[in-house]
């Protein structure tokens, strides 16, 4: 079964970052939702991280700003994570270099 990260996952179901949560888990994926503030996120369990996931997901969908997924990166990469789908509005070219560099490959949305 695939399994993909939303990182920016978000309790507020208006939010893209809760819908994809939910479109994720309609299509079968295994969904870690990541975001550092919240336990739980559509009844599933929250990551402060993408480094506390349990196992290493297929890919990384950012629902952040550029500004956080510069760091994230980072992150997604010492995982072992090797895709990482960037939406509208979270892709920078900073942050596709980055990526690239560290042998992840940003796919923008």
């Amino acid at each position: 079964m695939p399994s993909v990260a939303i990182v920016g996952a978000s309790n507020d179901r208006r939010k893209y970052g809760n819908k994809a949560v939910r479109a994720f888990i309609q299509r079968g994926f295994t969904v870690y939702p990541v975001n550092p503030r919240e336990e739980t996120i559509e009844g599933l369990k929250a990551y402060k991280s993408v480094l506390d996931l349990p196992e290493v997901p297929d890919a990384a969908n950012f629902y952040v700003a550029p500004s956080v997924g510069i760091k994230v990166i980072e992150e997604v990469a010492q995982k072992g994570i090797k895709q990482v789908l960037l939406n509208p509005g979270t892709e920078s070219d900073d942050l596709i270099a980055r990526a690239e560099e560290l042998g992840v490959t940003p796919v923008p949305g």
